[in-house]
């Protein structure tokens, strides 16, 4: 922001600059063509009628002798011609007297009696100013006087002013710039404060609020707001934290307690009410396996997590290898098929704990003598196929709300599972989805981003589905 700023203080003063250097510049070399031609005229005027007298009075010796001076007091050449056109003197050394210029435009007018001020080029192709007069009394032309002067020295001083324009325009926009740069950094220094300090929020860690005093008044005030709701923010989240952390330690003692002195009553109760005890154990187990997954996913939506690089083939292999034992005593075999995919995108941790949710599921639906396939797919996808009884569009569309489960779902589910897996996946920067297997069953697609060897680690917060890069 403060380049655009900056960018665009320098290109209204260079408008505006341009808009007055310019046309200035312009009229200022107009104006000494201008003077140049004037003076140009008038000295042709004031030597023709000098040149006209000593051509009248037969002094031709004079002639050169005021050409010569004018030449070497300003400049330019003089060259004078009779009335038949024959030059009698010329200041430049290379010129012939003698010569017969009456064939020249502007000489033959001038031997008419009309005056020429003309620019043309010279013999050498240099841009001149030309001025010739006849030297006449009255009607009689005795000559004609050419004054020729080289637009080179007004051509230098316009250069020069051009460059004093140039210059004053260059500090004028290193003024504009240097004011502009501090203006721009005034304005947006809060700016760049509410930045940083919303990634340090956005990370669970705001350390110094903004200051709220500097600044234009509009970003003055809304440095004050953010504080007031950031500060309200870190306190509902802390207090938050400390619910979770302190519930899960608070609900295992009374949930432990309960289940001890449900078991205590077994001796006691007529063997007719065993199979009611046994559903109320299980029943305290499902609520504690509940109050787990809840905790989780409250520690999981009000935290900022590191996603990284992670091999889930090796994740997969791992997992598998831990399940295969638990399979095995259903008669169930877990099969992994599909090429390597390598590494993806996953908070610490998360792979291993969808694994095992979407294994759990298939388990807990698969019939024995069947086979639950992890198969890997390029473009990095992983499909968890089970071979139960599946799930109709309905009840796919609705399995990933927590507490929900289908009718004929076993009672020991939470239905937190599925919702656990979803977070955990949206929070490593996937997707995941159902859908119907071929024959039987329902296919678990998780879809992850792939991390290349050069990718660094990054910040995701999982409560605002942004990501940051870290180092």
């Amino acid at each position: 922001m403060t380049r655009r700023l900056l960018l665009g203080y320098l290109a209204l003063a260079l408008l505006v600059l341009a808009g007055l250097e310019i046309p200035l510049g312009f009229l200022y070399a107009r104006g000494e063509t201008s003077r140049a031609s004037r003076n140009v005229e008038r000295d042709a005027s004031m030597l023709a009628e000098v040149t006209e007298e000593d051509i009248e009075n037969g002094d031709l010796a004079a002639l050169p002798d005021v050409a010569r001076e004018y030449t070497e007091r300003n400049g330019g050449r003089v060259v004078v011609t009779d009335r038949r056109g024959v030059v009698l003197a010329d200041s430049d050394p290379a010129g012939r007297p003698g010569t017969v210029l009456a064939a020249q435009p502007d000489i033959a007018r001038a031997l008419s009696g009309r005056p020429t001020v003309t620019r043309t080029t010279d013999e050498g192709g240099a841009d001149v100013l030309s001025a010739t007069m006849p030297g006449a009394s009255g009607t009689t032309v005795r000559g004609t006087l050419r004054l020729t002067y080289p637009l080179s020295e007004v051509d230098a001083r316009v250069h020069r002013v051009w460059g004093v324009l140039a210059l004053v325009g260059v500090c004028t926009l290193a003024a504009v710039a240097l004011v502009a740069f501090s203006l721009a950094r005034w304005i947006t220094r809060p700016l760049r404060t509410l930045e940083a300090a919303t990634a340090q929020l956005a990370d669970g860690r705001l350390a110094t609020l903004p200051d709220a005093s500097s600044g234009p008044p509009e970003l003055r005030s809304l440095a004050a707001s953010f504080n007031h709701t950031a500060t309200r923010l870190q306190h509902l989240l802390t207090a938050q934290q400390a619910f979770a952390s302190e519930a899960s330690h608070q609900l295992k003692t009374p949930l432990a307690s309960l289940r001890l002195r449900l078991e205590n009553f077994e001796p006691c109760l007529d063997p007719r009410a065993h199979a009611s005890l046994d559903e109320a154990i299980g029943e305290v187990e499902r609520l504690g396996r509940m109050v787990q997954g809840l905790l989780a996913l409250a520690r999981l939506e009000n935290s900022a997590t590191t996603v990284e690089p992670v091999d889930l083939d090796a994740v997969l292999a791992d997992r598998v290898a831990m399940w295969e034992p638990l399979a095995a005593e259903q008669y169930v075999t877990l099969d992994i098929t599909g090429p390597p995919v390598g590494r993806v995108w996953a908070i610490a941790g998360a792979l291993e704990q969808v694994v095992d949710n979407l294994l759990a599921n298939a388990l807990r639906v698969s019939p024995p003598s069947t086979t639950i396939t992890l198969h890997r797919t390029p473009g990095t996808r992983l499909d968890v196929i089970d071979q139960g009884p599946g799930m109709n569009e309905a009840d796919r569309a609705r399995a990933f709300d927590r507490f929900w489960r289908a009718c004929d779902t076993p009672h020991d589910g939470t239905g937190l599972g599925l919702p656990i897996v979803r977070h955990l996946v949206d929070a490593s920067g996937g997707a995941v989805t159902l859908h119907p297997a071929p024959g039987t069953g329902l296919t678990a697609r998780v879809r992850l981003r792939p991390a290349g060897p050069a990718d660094r680690s990054m910040i995701f917060d999982t409560g605002r589905g942004e990501r940051r890069a870290r180092a």
